[in-house]
Formats: structure tokens, sequence, C-alpha cells
């Protein structure tokens, strides 16, 4: 399967800093939008939130910045299901500009599903998002592994 690409945008001037740069937060928010079309993928886009009273909360996510990224470029996210289990997702999230083949930025993030009329409360996936879930890993099977996974932040010890 090619690269599951979930979002697509141009860099707005709203989104650049004053080193004309995309600003940090912006690339969260540009992961977040390829969330949110996952989200779609797997059975759980917004009409379907509301009628489950599911959705996914973001547990925890990192950010590696590769290149710069600047104004009017258009990007596009990359996605791959890294593992799932009955109630979790890790996902790997790559920005690159549109059609272009090396990684801008990436971000890898653990998303846990939850049923928001209990609580909130972790809660196991439908069947259906489970499949989904299934499918999308096994299509993706002959993609490369992604390069920054199971990263931490820290410095040389003396």
């Amino acid at each position: 399967m090619p690269a599951l690409i979930t979002y697509q945008t141009p860099i707005l001037a709203d989104w650049v800093d004053y080193n004309g740069h995309l600003r940090d937060a912006f690339y969260l928010l540009i992961f977040s939008y390829a969330t949110d079309a996952f989200m779609d993928r797997i059975g759980l886009a917004s009409d379907d939130r509301d009628a489950s009273g599911h959705s996914l909360f973001t547990l925890e996510a990192h950010i590696v910045y590769l290149h710069e990224v600047k104004l009017d470029e258009q990007v596009e996210v990359r996605t791959q299901v890294v593992a799932h289990d009955g109630k979790r997702v890790r996902l790997y999230h790559s920005l690159y500009k549109a059609g272009g083949e090396e990684a801008l930025a990436a971000s890898e993030q653990m998303l846990l599903h939850v049923a928001l009329t209990a609580g909130p409360k972790s809660a196991p996936f439908s069947e259906q998002s489970l499949e989904a879930l299934r499918l999308l890993t096994e299509a993706q099977s002959d993609q490369p592994a992604p390069a920054y996974t199971g990263r931490t932040i820290g410095l040389p010890g003396k």
C-alpha cells in the first residue's frame, strides 16, 4: 500500500514565526488534523463519535523537527499504524512537502479509545474499528519501519 496521506495543506502566514519558519505549535496542529482524518478511516468520524459516544484521546505525542518548513509550501502528512491493541493505537505521522521524498518532521503518538459518556473512561474499540485497524496495519506491512519512534529526550552523560 502506498503511504496513507491523511492531511494536506499550504503553510499559512499566521503559522509562520519571526524566523520565517512554521511555528512549533502548528506542526502539532497539522498532525492533529491528520489524526482526525485517521479517525475517520477507522470508524470514528464526527457523526460516528456523536452516535457512539466514543472518541480517541491523545495520551502522548513526540515531535521531531527535521527540516525547515516555510510560508506557502504545500505539505502532506503520511500516517502509519505502528501498533494497536484493544484500546490503544500508536501512530506515526510524517510531514513532507507534497509529493516529496524527504521527511520534514515526524510525530509519534499514543491514542486511547474512550467512552465519553462514562467520564470519559477508556473503552475497547468497536469490532468495526478493530477490523479497520487490522486491515490498515496489514496493508501497511510493506512500509519501511518509522525512523523516529521510541525516542527520548536527554543529554549525554559525562
